[in-house]
């Protein structure tokens, strides 16, 4: 999904909020994520499993939450950053969230999104635009 750099999404929409779901189902799939860990990023409970073929079929809306859609929001941006930072290699652009990281403590961007939820999204996110001399 792209927008215009001049444009606000809706996020008061469903059909956006479908959109969006699909989007970041489609990045969750190339990060090779499971679905604890999907859902556990979109700061989910495990009972809510069910939800995420229906994001992947663009069928059901994201909830109209600030977590979840900051959450959303965060993970998009560390995917377009790693888009700039990366463009020549696929398989880096979407393995780099499971390498290790010195500038983690050794830890992966995954292991620290999990462990330490939006913060952890947030912190990951800044640091791919610290990355990028943003």
């Amino acid at each position: 999904m792209s927008v215009p750099a001049n444009e606000v999404l809706n996020l008061q929409s469903d059909q956006t909020r479908k959109d969006l779901a699909r989007t970041v189902a489609a990045l969750f799939e190339k990060w090779g994520l499971s679905a604890e860990e999907q859902l556990i990023l979109l700061g989910m409970s495990p009972e809510s499993r069910k939800v995420l073929p229906q994001y992947r079929r663009g069928e059901r809306a994201l909830p109209n939450a600030p977590d979840t859609l900051a959450r959303v929001g965060y993970l998009l941006g560390i995917h377009k950053g790693l888009r700039l930072l990366f463009p020549e290699s696929e398989a880096l652009r979407f393995g780099w969230v499971k390498l290790r990281n010195r500038v983690l403590e050794g830890h992966t961007p995954l292991e620290v999104m999990l462990t330490d939820g939006l913060l952890g999204v947030a912190r990951i996110a800044r640091f791919i635009d610290f990355q990028r001399g943003q």
